[in-house]
C-alpha cells in the first residue's frame, strides 16, 4: 500500500532561525515518517511545491542541507519526495483555487490560509509537520472550512484533520492505517471491481461504472467519493426498520424541488440493476466541489447508487 503524506506548509511559516535547527527539524521529520513506514506502508511526501525548493533557515532551502546531510538521511528523503508536487496530479487550478480563495472551500489555521491542511482533508490522508513550533505537537487538528452552499449562503465547519510531526504520533493512527490498508483503492474503476467487496449493501446502476472508470489516481474527488460510499454503506447496513435516514453520519443529503423536478427529472432516472427505471431524486452533496452522488433507499438492507459525478441540472444551476 501507498500513503501519501501531505507536508503541513505553515509549519514553515517562521523558518529556522539557523542551519543547525533546521537539521534538527529535517531528522525529526525523517523519525516521523519512518514511524509510518514501520506500519508496513510505502511513504510518499508530497508538499505544494518542490520539495527541494523549501526553505528551512535563511538561504538554506532543502536542496542545500541535502549537501549537508547525513548519507542514509539525504537517501531516505530523495526517495520519498521523488513524486511531482501536488499542483501537477491535482492541477494547477485546483491549487490556485484554494490560495486563491476562489474554490468552494476555503481551509484555514488560527485565520491562516492552510493549504497542505485542506488537502489531506480533501485527499483523506494525514498531514505531517516540521516540529517547529509546540502547537505542532499533536496527533490531530481542527481546521475551520468556509464553503458557499447552493443558496449562496457561507457556510462554516470545523474539520478535524489527522496530524503527526513526532513518530508517537503515528503510533494512534495504527488502527486507521490499518482499515486503510485494507480498504486502499486505485482509482475509480478499483472501486467498480471491489463494489461487493467494499460494499456489499449498495447495489450500483450499470451507468455508475462508466462514471467511475473517468476518476484516476490521485484525482480530488477520488478518496471523497470513496469516503461517501463508505458511510452510505454504514449507513445501509445499519437500516433494519422504518425510513432510511442519514442523520447520523456526516453526510450532507438534499432532495430535488419539484421545480427541479418538473423540468429534470429524465436526468435524474436510471435503470437498476433489476431492470427497473427509479427516480433518484435524493443525493449527497461532496461539499468541497461541484459533485454528487444520487442514490435510491430500495429496502431495509439495500440501496441503489444511480449516479456519481458533476451536479446534474437544476432550475437554478444548468450544471
Amino acid at each position: 500500500m501507498e500513503l501519501d503524506l501531505i507536508l503541513n506548509e505553515l509549519s514553515l511559516q517562521n523558518i529556522a532561525p539557523n542551519e543547525r535547527i533546521a537539521q534538527q527539524w529535517m531528522s525529526e521529520l525523517i523519525k516521523t515518517i519512518k514511524a509510518f513506514t514501520a506500519q508496513g506502508i510505502k511513504v510518499n511526501l508530497r508538499s505544494q511545491e518542490k520539495f527541494n525548493t523549501i526553505m528551512l533557515a535563511p538561504n538554506y532551502p532543502v536542496g542545500r542541507w541535502f549537501n549537508d546531510a547525513d548519507q542514509r538521511e539525504r537517501g531516505f528523503i530523495k526517495a520519498l519526495a521523488t513524486k511531482a508536487p501536488l499542483s501537477i496530479d491535482l492541477g494547477n487550478s485546483d491549487i490556485q483555487d484554494i490560495e486563491n480563495n476562489t474554490g468552494l472551500s476555503e481551509f484555514y489555521y488560527e485565520g491562516k490560509l492552510a493549504i497542505g491542511l485542506g488537502i489531506a482533508h480533501l485527499l483523506d490522508t494525514i498531514a505531517v509537520s516540521f516540529n517547529s513550533d509546540e502547537c505542532w505537537n499533536c496527533s490531530n487538528i481542527e481546521i475551520d472550512t468556509i464553503q458557499l452552499n447552493e443558496d449562496e449562503e457561507i457556510v462554516h465547519e470545523i474539520l478535524e484533520i489527522l496530524h503527526s510531526s513526532y513518530g508517537y504520533h503515528v503510533n494512534e493512527h495504527k488502527e486507521w492505517i490499518q482499515k486503510r490498508i485494507h480498504e486502499i483503492v486505485i482509482d475509480g474503476e478499483d472501486i467498480w471491481n471491489r463494489k461487493e467487496e467494499l460494499f456489499p449493501n449498495l447495489d450500483f446502476c450499470e451507468v455508475v461504472y462508466k462514471q467511475l472508470k473517468n476518476i484516476r489516481t490521485r484525482q480530488l474527488e477520488l478518496q471523497p467519493v470513496l469516503k461517501v460510499l463508505r458511510e452510505l454503506q454504514q449507513c445501509t447496513e445499519n437500516w433494519k426498520t422504518g425510513l432510511f435516514d442519514v442523520k447520523s453520519h456526516a453526510l450532507d443529503e438534499s432532495r430535488e424541488s419539484e421545480p427541479t423536478l418538473n423540468k429534470y427529472k429524465n436526468e435524474r432516472m436510471f435503470l437498476c440493476p433489476d431492470g427497473e427505471k427509479r427516480l433518484f431524486d435524493r443525493h449527497i452533496k461532496l461539499r468541497f466541489c461541484n459533485w454528487r452522488i444520487h442514490f435510491f433507499p430500495k429496502e431495509p438492507g439495500k440501496v441503489i447508487i444511480g449516479y456519481i459525478g458533476r451536479h446534474l441540472p437544476t432550475v437554478k444551476y444548468k450544471t
